[in-house]
């Protein structure tokens, strides 16, 4: 899959091979441009924000400009699985729960009137009585019941991308760092993207989708401080009690989940391990990408008592049965970063980064918008990527 490209002009160089480049390469190359997709480390590699089983997908957001991006990458999720014959989409029903006035829950309940998302809001007896109390929770919570959730198969989702990619004659290359970019000293307009390995490939456009590693590159390259902070998180298996595997399978009852109030809890059924559902807290230690202490994890007790009290011992919480590590990219508003970097790049380089935790299940649309935004310079349709502007952090630049 790597050629010598070297002395090829691209249309647009991608940076970065997880999720968000490898979908950025994927539309990029639908459109028939030629694309070259870099990335550092090898493809599918377990060291950034991108690999694993699952992520889960929802419609239900607090913030509003949310809800066009997910319900688009609903479609687009279908639309590339039908091309390459398999499935990397598996549909859930959604719940919402927590403090019956909890400001995000309540977020979540207008959103759902605004946009017009079926739902339904149960009581505690309610959600007993509709999930035969295989979940439970306090009197004083509310649950937002909809048919918008369902789980994502991650390395499987990117290596979908990539496969489509080179079917439609983008230029895959990893083990690759990039050490530098910068634009053409002949003042011909291509962007110079330098490897580590004194190689160096030039392209009309550039979009950098490094994850975690994307404070450290823009900051080299560009002198704008984008404040993005690095959590290493871990997602935990839990063994469900023998005779109810089937309960909390995919495909029945048992929805994709998240908690709020306090400890901010979420899951999926079982898929990737039956008889196991993932049960996540979502709490994380700041970590340099480059030197991962590869901890314990944060709050396993406060989930290992949350558990405890929520599955009604119908799932083992004492420990759980597997662990795996990833990375979250957090921005201080929790909102991605989609922009051109400006300044001496202009619109020739696009950054996509910062997302904070939830933005694999919008990969198909933002790698859309990644690929308009260096080629038309402008998102298609109405998706709205003011919120995601790198200007909200009032950055300086050399």
């Amino acid at each position: 899959m790597q050629n010598n490209v070297s002395n090829e002009v691209f249309d647009v160089i991608i940076v970065g091979g997880g999720i968000m480049g490898s979908a950025t390469a994927y539309h990029a190359s639908k459109r028939g441009l030629k694309a070259l997709l870099i990335e550092q480390f090898d493809f599918l590699h377990h060291r950034g924000s991108s690999h694993g089983e699952s992520r889960t997908i929802r419609a239900n957001y607090s913030k509003p400009y949310y809800f066009p991006l997910v319900m688009d990458s609903y479609t687009l999720w279908q639309q590339a699985q039908a091309q390459i014959g398999y499935d990397v989409y598996f549909p859930a029903h959604q719940l919402d729960m927590g403090p019956a006035h909890d400001p995000t829950l309540l977020k979540i309940l207008e959103n759902c009137k605004i946009h017009g998302i079926s739902h339904e809001v149960l009581n505690r007896g309610q959600l007993a009585e509709k999930l035969s109390g295989y979940i439970d929770f306090p009197d004083d919570f509310i649950g937002i019941f909809n048919e918008f959730g369902g789980v994502i198969k991650a390395t499987k989702a990117v290596a979908m991308f990539q496969t489509l990619a080179h079917k439609n004659g983008a230029v895959l290359k990893d083990n690759t760092e990039i050490a530098d970019i910068k634009k053409d000293e002949n003042g011909d307009g291509v962007v110079v993207v330098s490897a580590s390995k004194n190689e160096t490939f030039r392209g009309k456009k550039c979009v950098v989708t490094v994850g975690a590693w994307m404070r450290k590159l823009v900051k080299k390259v560009s002198g704008v401080e984008i404040p993005i902070k690095p959590l290493e998180i871990h997602v935990f298996y839990w063994k469900v009690k023998e005779g109810h595997e089937g309960d909390f399978a995919i495909g029945g009852d048992f929805p994709t989940f998240s908690s709020h109030g306090g400890l901010h809890v979420f899951g999926t059924p079982s898929l990737e391990y039956p008889g196991l559902v993932k049960v996540v807290v979502e709490a994380g230690d700041t970590c340099d990408p480059d030197k991962r202490e590869w901890g314990p994890g944060a709050k396993v007790d406060e989930l290992k008592e949350w558990i405890k009290k929520s599955f009604n011992g119908f799932v083992e919480w004492r420990e759980p049965v597997m662990k795996q590590a990833c990375m979250y990219s957090m921005t201080p508003d929790h909102d991605y970063v989609v922009d051109f970097l400006g300044g001496q790049f202009g619109k020739d380089v696009v950054v996509g980064g910062g997302f904070s935790g939830h933005g694999f299940k919008m990969a198909p649309v933002i790698g859309r918008v990644l690929a308009e935004l260096a080629v038309d310079g402008v998102p298609s349709g109405e998706i709205d990527i003011k919120p995601f502007g790198i200007g909200r952090f009032n950055n300086s630049q050399k």
